[in-house]
């Protein structure tokens, strides 16, 4: 902001227009001139034409009331300057409402581009505290974009290491009813620190979103969370993931999750549970009726931890999405989910990339997606399926109505394989997306494909990069999909 003194208008010759500003006993006459006012301001266009404007002895006469002198002085003086300055004794606030009435957008646009910078400093600098209240006032008084409101109720502290002190303010505002609903912690080397903020979960009433992917909790560390989720009412969104939790860890979120009904979405991916706590999980999700969105990604799990999750698919009608990829699950791991599959009418999403599943694995899965209508979404990327494994699941897409997103990313597929999955695209109505990378289908298949494509009407993805496709089966692609270009076009 700049400090230049203000222009007295007062002595401004050839002026048409008296405007009274203020209230008594601080009330001020500015004498100004009605062209100007007009050029610079629609609001003054609109106020001082002959329509509107109250005239006394060939002036214009008009009347603010709402707005002190100092602050409408400052805003004369922008008008014939083109310069903002204030000396600080006047609130922002005021002149932000002033400005924003009588159309000086430029203004406006200054004032909040210096007030959100303002609590960018106050975060660099550690005080939190000075933030929400700025931030606060901020909203009692200006009305801001989608993006600053965002701002203001979602803080992203991820990366940063603080201070003893400034982990205190933070915790203060945590226990505090504000506006703050989304706080992202992760990479914040929490550690032991990790108590102090299970503490003040168990008390907020504000946050439904916290990450703290990444900060060596532990064992420990996930134990006082649970503790805290069994108390806490209106977090509905956890990522804990990378945490090193451990089984100790992993079961009492699975205790707690008997208890919690708020929590809709949990991140546990990475965090050595093993297969003892896909027991916990499992009752948790006989019992819980609000947890819609699961990872369990990279957490060994094995064939006998997935095999109590299904189990507990059966009769668990709130699990929307779950990712249990890189799970060592193998071959009876996929069959019980797929059993599971048959009579879940819920999940929508599933995700079972790395895990050895096989080709008796896929075909379970194939069978199970003839008798499943929900699931819209199944990844299967580097599971050994084979072309025994892709023929069933190409045959079950020829009977499947529902599903959208299939993942068959390296799965030694080969030349037959690839061509049950093109003769099944034929007869399917529902697939949009399509992965098929590196999956050695040759050019043969290339052809199929581009055959296939001829023909479906609803696949708008297909990932077929590194299968030696060779120049005749892109060129089939290629006219196949000019074909289906020339065919919309006409449609």
């Amino acid at each position: 902001m700049n400090n230049e003194p203000n222009q007295n208008f007062s002595k401004s010759k050839k002026f048409d227009v008296k405007i009274k500003v203020g209230e008594k006993p601080n009330i001020k006459e500015f004498k100004v001139h009605s062209i100007i006012l007009s050029a610079r301001s629609d609001y003054f266009k609109t106020a001082l034409s002959s329509r509107w404007a109250k005239r006394e002895d060939g002036f214009i006469i008009f009347d603010k009331p709402n707005i002190s002198p100092p602050v409408f002085e400052i805003l004369i003086n922008y008008i014939y300057t083109e310069n903002f300055s204030n000396n600080n004794d006047i609130s922002l606030f005021d002149i932000f409402i002033a400005a924003d009435e009588i159309g000086l957008v430029e203004i406006s646009q200054q004032i909040k581009k210096y007030l959100r910078n303002k609590v960018f400093g106050y975060f660099n600098q550690g005080k939190f505290l000075k933030a929400l209240e700025f931030y606060e006032e901020i909203l009692d008084n200006i009305p801001l974009s989608v993006e600053d409101q965002k701002s203001a109720s979602s803080w992203d502290l991820s990366n940063k290491r603080l201070e003893s002190k400034e982990m205190n303010e933070l915790s203060k505002i945590l226990c505090k009813k504000t506006t703050l609903t989304s706080l992202n912690l992760s990479n914040f080397e929490l550690g032991s620190e990790g108590k102090i903020l299970a503490d003040v979960i168990c008390k907020n009433s504000t946050l439904t979103s916290l990450n703290l992917y990444n900060n060596n909790l532990g064992s420990e560390g996930g134990k006082l969370l649970a503790n805290s989720l069994c108390k806490n009412s209106t977090l509905t969104s956890l990522n804990i993931g990378y945490n090193d939790l451990g089984s100790e860890g992993g079961k009492a979120l699975g205790d707690a999750l008997c208890k919690n009904f708020t929590l809709t979405s949990l991140e546990l991916s990475h965090n050595c549970l093993s297969s003892e706590v896909g027991k916990a999980l499992a009752d948790a999700l006989y019992k819980n009726s609000t947890l819609k969105d699961l990872n369990l990604y990279y957490n060994n799990l094995r064939s006998e931890g997935v095999k109590e999750l299904a189990d507990a698919l059966y009769k668990n009608s709130a699990l929307t999405s779950l990712n249990l990829s890189n799970n060592n699950i193998g071959s009876e791991g996929g069959k019980a989910l797929a059993d599971a599959l048959c009579k879940n009418s819920t999940l929508k999403n599933l995700n079972l990339k790395y895990n050895e599943l096989g080709p008796e694995g896929g075909k379970a899965l194939a069978d199970a997606l003839c008798k499943n209508s929900t699931l819209t979404s199944l990844k299967l990327r580097s599971n050994y399926l084979g072309s025994v494994g892709v023929k069933a699941l190409a045959d079950a897409l020829c009977k499947n109505s529902t599903l959208k997103d299939l993942n068959l990313n390296s799965n030694w597929i080969y030349s037959e394989g690839g061509k049950a999955l093109a003769d099944a695209l034929c007869k399917n109505s529902t697939l949009t997306t399509l992965d098929l990378q590196k999956n050695k289908l040759g050019f043969e298949v290339g052809k199929a494909l581009a055959n296939a494509l001829c023909k479906n009407s609803t696949l708008t993805s297909l990932n077929i990069g590194s299968n030696k496709l060779g120049s005749k089966g892109e060129k089939a692609l290629a006219d196949a999909l000019c074909k289906d270009f020339f065919r919309s076009c006409l449609e």
